[in-house]
């Protein structure tokens, strides 16, 4: 794709622009992209239920897709928080005068061009241009066909925002919601330093084994709760609700419940509020046997191997028996995407047991899973939740969409 290249190529020349910018400039530029957003909450709304029309409310992916005044209102918030961080950009990591009089410091800078991949999420549009902008990368936006009239929205009132600061808009570019487009940009080695895939486990392993530009895998979330025989029934009740229910169509939803064997009797406590919110559970034959009677029939069914390791997005929940602690640590190692693991206990050797043993980029005890979040943990906003371990881990904010690079000062020395 000739024309595609040359987009992308602008996208590279504009990215070296955005270094001559100061930090003051870069969060004006911000703070206006905040004001425009609600200013023209009206067009990307409109916009973005041309999209919702397309979409069944019954799939898992419609609350993903829908923007409201509410999340227009957040995202604008959030874009304000970005503008008030810190730069990330500049930073002397390391330094050091060497015995031959050489000077030589580790800065941390830009990546350059960063691609994004992702489906039904409008609000990463907004996410990663403000990430982007604020690190002084430029960014390639490539959405999925189903949110094409919010994205396109979104870039457009960030676009008018970037023309008023006379600040090139290739800067922030949004790719066609096309197969070519996704299959030109996975190998755009000459224009684009990384790609990040946003979405379900298919397209980020359709990315990882497709790319040819380095890739941070992000997203995929199978996430558990381990209800502890020592655990508090108060908070087990309360971090279960809320890890399941918040938000099911997000990745730090809760997927699968273990539960210690010596406290099945309070399985239907931990469950009941999920009935109001009727969410399906998947029960092993301990667990379903206990549920019997405590939880809607309609809303209860036998756990088949498939529904371990599986990511629902949806009001949707397994259950599983262990016998103890070591047991629930086999299964998580089993099954884990290894983004966010929880375990509900009082017992101080259990925390430490399990927050050394699981692997994963976020370990909590005694606190859902729906905390995993840039917000949540003080990043501003976010451009995904890594479960890799090379370069970055968990949620990737302004940090962690920079490199750095080495610059030595001498004084004429010259190696022998």
């Amino acid at each position: 794709m000739k024309n595609l290249n040359e987009t992308l190529a602008a996208v590279q020349s504009a990215g070296r622009d955005l270094l001559v910018l100061n930090e003051a400039d870069i969060n004006r530029i911000l703070l206006d992209i905040a004001d425009a957003t609600l200013q023209q909450s009206d067009y990307i709304l409109e916009e973005n239920r041309r999209d919702l029309e397309r979409m069944s409310p019954e799939d898992p992916k419609y609350d993903r897709l829908k923007l409201t005044p509410e999340r227009l209102q957040a995202i604008a918030d959030d874009t304000r928080n970005v503008a008030s961080l810190p730069s990330p950009l500049g930073r002397v990591l390391k330094e050091n005068i060497l015995p031959n009089g050489l000077k030589i410091r580790r800065i941390s800078v830009p990546f350059g061009v960063i691609g994004i991949i992702y489906e039904a999420r409008p609000n990463v549009s907004f996410d990663v241009s403000a990430l982007c902008l604020k690190s002084g990368n430029a960014c390639v936006l490539k959405g999925g066909s189903d949110a094409d009239y919010s994205n396109r929205a979104i870039v457009n009132v960030i676009h008018q925002v970037l023309k008023k600061h006379h600040i090139d808009p290739h800067v922030v570019e949004l790719l066609p919601a096309t197969r070519e487009a996704t299959a030109e940009l996975l190998h755009a080695r000459k224009y684009v330093d990384l790609i990040i895939p946003r979405g379900s486990s298919n397209l980020i392993n359709f990315v990882r084994e497709n790319a040819s530009v380095p890739v941070i895998e992000t997203g995929a979330g199978i996430c558990h709760a381990y209800f502890d025989r020592y655990g508090d029934l108060k908070k087990g009740i309360a971090i279960v609700n809320n890890a399941k229910t918040r938000r099911v169509s997000v990745c730090n939803a809760l997927d699968c419940l273990l539960i210690d064997v010596d406290r099945l009797s309070d399985l239907p406590a931990l469950c009941q509020p999920l009935a109001e919110s009727k969410v399906i559970i998947y029960a092993d034959t301990a667990a379903h046997a206990v549920l019997q009677g405590h939880y809607p029939d309609q809303l209860l069914q036998k756990a088949s191997e498939e529904d371990y390791g599986r990511e629902f997005l949806d009001y949707k929940m397994a259950v599983k028996t262990v016998a103890d602690i070591w047991e629930a640590l086999t299964h998580i190692a089993t099954y884990s995407s290894k983004h966010s693991e929880c375990i509900i206990t009082e017992d101080e050797d259990h925390k430490h047991l399990f927050t050394r043993e699981v692997d994963a980029a976020c370990v909590y005890v005694n606190a859902p899973t729906s905390f995993t979040d840039g917000a949540q943990f003080g990043l501003g906003a976010e451009i995904g939740i890594s479960t890799q371990k090379l370069h970055a881990r968990g949620p990737m904010a302004l940090e962690e969409i920079t490199t750095y690079k080495w610059v030595i000062e001498g004084e004429g020395q010259i190696r022998k």
